[in-house]
């Protein structure tokens, strides 16, 4: 409710003034509050990123504690000219192949030159009919029969051929046709035309043998050649190249996995050190300078390194180091894999009870207690966290009212002494007044 005020009217005071300072006093209470806000709201804000962090922790430790992530295998081959992948479905093997031939597409050239404004329809009007390699017809719309309009409407009409005009003199060009996919066909032909002798080539498919048994492709991939694993010959590939397939276990690709989740790991601790660090003569403290909760993800991260705690995985490439961080060494760690693929991935996967999870399975486990939606820590924390910050947002619309309140009663009061002091003022003016118009004696 507004309150009127006299500012210093008869006092010659800054009553305004006085009255702004005097609430500045009253509000320091509300202006604690408000600070204390502040810094639960950043609070909130570095647990939710110490969340998300955490979350996404979980997510690939996750991946690798899978046993299949462990079973990734590299397919390998001898020749430049012969390449070859495998699946999560292939089994580690060895075997040998021949190139016998490369796919080629089916084509047909003309040995008419013409000008590409040249009418090339043998019958203007009659209808031009291209035969695919696949041996489906088709309508071409040759426009005014020019050899342009022809090789455009050919394209146009998205039969699986590509026409193109090759030069060959001055102002002079040939037809050639040529199937979008490789592999052995009819030939390709077209009715209506007037371009000369056709020189067809049916294409062919990729064939090699392995282990003396032949196979054949359309294009120059042999998928799933053996359960798998699939082979692709170069288009420089020759009769008789050879070259020998090795399927084994990928080892780069897992170690790379392991030292991807051991620097995520060391991200989050120095994310974790950066928000809790106390503060000294030349930094200030952290958001989250002794949050236990933070200290406690900590520490429960290092504590995966050992496991049951009577086995460390340093054997394996991981430890700790003074500073509190893993390290991964990734040649101990390649060391041990090729000496025991299926050992070591035990020491990192999920076990059946009472077999201790491995070191992935640990981090993805304590990744995910602090971070569930329901009982994590950190979800906790951030409860917590959201309830003060709810009790102070009340607290301080309650001291707004009673600021209100209070500065209703300051202009009321100097309101009053102002009134006071002007009738005070008028009774001595009248009074001085009276004084003055009595009569002077003289004696």
């Amino acid at each position: 409710m507004a309150t009127s005020s006299i500012s210093g009217l008869a006092s010659g005071l800054d009553t305004a003034s006085i009255i702004n300072q005097l609430m500045q006093l009253e509000a320091v209470p509300q202006n604690k509050l408000r600070d204390q806000q502040t810094v639960e709201n950043n609070v909130i804000r570095a647990l939710r990123q110490l969340n998300t962090d955490a979350a996404l922790l979980a997510s690939n430790a996750a991946k690798l504690a899978k046993p299949e992530a462990w079973q990734t295998l590299k397919a390998t081959s001898t020749s430049s000219t012969v390449t070859a992948s495998a699946t999560a479905s292939a089994s580690p093997s060895s075997f040998t192949v021949v190139v016998g031939q490369v796919a080629k597409s089916a084509q047909t050239s003309y040995s008419a030159d013409v000008a590409l404004d040249a009418n090339v329809l043998t019958v203007a009007g009659d209808p031009v009919v291209l035969t695919a390699a696949d041996g489906t017809t088709h309508t071409i719309n040759a426009g005014t029969g020019t050899l342009t309009d022809l090789a455009a409407g050919i394209n146009a009409a998205k039969a699986g051929v590509t026409a193109t005009t090759v030069r060959t003199g001055t102002n002079t060009y040939r037809l050639l046709l040529t199937a979008d996919t490789t592999g052995a066909g009819s030939a390709i032909s077209l009715s209506n035309v007037s371009l000369g002798t056709a020189t067809t080539d049916l294409g062919q498919d990729a064939q090699l043998t392995i282990g003396g048994i032949p196979a054949s492709s359309k294009t120059n991939t042999f998928t799933d050649l053996v359960p798998g694993v699939s082979v692709t010959l170069a288009s420089t590939a020759k009769n008789g190249d050879t070259s020998t397939i090795s399927v084994a276990q990928d080892s780069s690709s897992v170690k790379s996995s392991v030292k991807a989740l051991v620097d995520q790991v060391n991200s989050l601790l120095t994310s974790i050190d950066t928000q809790t660090a106390t503060k000294t003569s030349t930094t200030a403290a952290g958001i989250l300078a002794g949050d236990s909760t933070a200290r406690s993800l900590r520490s429960a991260l290092l504590n995966t390194v050992f496991g049951d705690g009577t086995t460390s995985l340093a054997q394996y490439g991981i430890q700790t180091d003074r500073y509190g961080k893993l390290v991964f060494d990734a040649d101990k760690f390649a060391t041990a894999y090729a000496a025991d693929p299926a050992g070591v991935a035990a020491k990192f996967t999920s076990a059946t009870p009472p077999a201790t999870d491995g070191w992935a399975a640990r981090v993805d486990s304590v990744a995910k207690a602090a971070t569930d939606s329901y009982t994590g820590t950190i979800t906790s924390a951030i409860t917590g966290h959201t309830t003060t910050v709810d009790r102070l947002t009340k607290s301080i619309a309650d001291w707004d009212d009673r600021l209100e309140i209070r500065r209703a009663s300051l202009q009321r009061t100097y309101t009053a002494l102002e009134t006071a002091l002007s009738n005070l003022q008028s009774q001595g003016n009248w009074l001085a007044g009276q004084i003055a118009s009595l009569p002077t004696y003289s004696s």
